[in-house]
């Protein structure tokens, strides 16, 4: 691995460094596919399950997006049914963007052994973890589901008010989903990035705090994945490629990690 005064993780610089990750995160899948098969998995289960409840949703768009525009029974026909498409879109996409998250966290429940496997594959190849904790299977379960509802769940609160920008003409088709891939990529890094911290004894809050020093590298890293893990089968590979990526990334942010970072001012 690079020195750490070698690698930029701000501004563009950062953002390039994240890409480069999930490059090494390619090659490595590609040369070890015994790792790719085994994140790809679970990853088919959790696929199976969110197409559908997405088929669902989508069936059922047209009945929510008219109880969310109550306000729109007395337009003209035109006009009513432009709002109701709108409004049926949003959800729609509203849905999909914290299903990617969603995905994400079952799939790292679901296939939790595996991707620690993973993991610890791939950090042993860069030199290992010194004095990395061994979490009992239960423990890791615990703490995975723990985090996995905390993320899923401020993935909906942070959604909702993109959501309803998503009505406000040309920025909420232009901005918004732009932010919405932001807001989605940081999510689903803090949440692929989970074991290399917990094999070092660290929580989802100093998870956090460590890699939003690292923003550039973390959203360069975590929106191209977030695209594609939104992307249904393309997600099956996806997915363990996003997670070798990660511990990567991680494995960076941790080699520059102070005393600061971990604890609140």
């Amino acid at each position: 691995m690079s020195h750490p005064a070698q690698v930029a993780t701000t501004g563009a610089r950062g953002i390039l460094t994240g890409l480069g990750f999930l490059g090494r995160g390619v090659g490595i899948a590609f040369r070890n596919p015994k790792l790719l098969l085994l994140g790809a998995i679970p990853a088919v289960l959790t696929t199976a399950l969110m197409l559908g409840g997405l088929v669902t949703l989508a069936y059922w768009a047209g009945d929510l997006a008219t109880w969310l525009t109550p306000f729109a029974d007395n337009w003209s026909e035109w006009l009513r049914k432009a709002a109701r498409f709108v409004a049926g879109l949003a959800v729609v996409l509203g849905a999909i963007a914290v299903s990617v998250v969603a995905f994400t966290a079952i799939t790292l429940v679901v296939g939790g052994p595996f991707y620690e496997h993973i993991s610890e594959t791939v950090e042993d190849s860069l030199g290992g973890v010194p004095d990395a904790e061994k979490a009992s299977f239960g423990r890791m379960l615990f703490l995975g589901i723990r985090d996995s509802i905390l993320l899923v769940a401020v993935a909906v609160l942070l959604n909702l008010p993109l959501l309803f920008a998503g009505f406000i003409p040309v920025v909420g088709q232009t901005v918004i989903p732009v932010l919405v891939a932001c807001v989605g990529g940081w999510i689903l890094a803090l949440e692929l990035s989970a074991v290399p911290f917990t094999r070092r004894g660290l929580t989802l809050k100093q998870r956090h705090r460590i890699l939003r020093g690292h923003r550039g590298m973390v959203l360069g890293l975590g929106v191209p994945a977030y695209l594609l893990c939104a992307i249904p089968f393309v997600s099956i590979l996806a997915m363990p490629i996003a997670f070798i990526s990660a511990t990567l990334l991680a494995r960076e942010a941790l080699s520059r990690r102070t005393d600061e970072s971990l604890h609140p001012r």
